[in-house]
């Protein structure tokens, strides 16, 4: 019996995922919205993926990128919320380390949404 699953053109698809245009430059996304190609992020692939989630970048946001960034670098993974959270309590104070807070920048799924904007893998506990 032969797998459907193997054939090329399938498989091709599966990988190919989305192609955006950024200042003229090609970026190619997975199925789900995220870089494929993490050297790929720029403010400008930051600014168009915050647009096709309808979040406008204000300092806030910008801050959150980066202590996303920086969890990424220290663990190489996209942080669940729940350490997200903690991280950021960590690294920018207790008033913004809520998930309340959390999810008025980035709503519906403040680690999913950020970490997708900030160029990172999707976290692998979000749906």
């Amino acid at each position: 019996m032969i797998n459907s699953f193997n054939s090329p053109l399938i498989i091709a698809v599966f990988k190919a995922g989305i192609n955006m245009k950024v200042d003229g430059q090609d970026i190619a996304l997975d199925n789900d919205g995220h870089l494929i190609d993490l050297k790929t992020w720029n403010a400008g692939v930051a600014e168009a993926l915050a647009k096709q989630e309808n979040v406008v970048l204000t300092p806030e946001h910008w801050d959150l990128i980066y202590v996303l960034q920086d969890f990424y670098r220290e663990f190489e993974i996209s942080p669940a919320m729940r350490a997200l959270v903690k991280y950021t309590e960590k690294k920018l104070g207790a008033d913004k380390g809520r998930s309340v807070y959390l999810l008025q920048l980035f709503p519906p799924s403040p680690a999913r949404i950020a970490s997708k904007i900030a160029g990172l893998p999707r976290p692998t506990n979000c749906l």
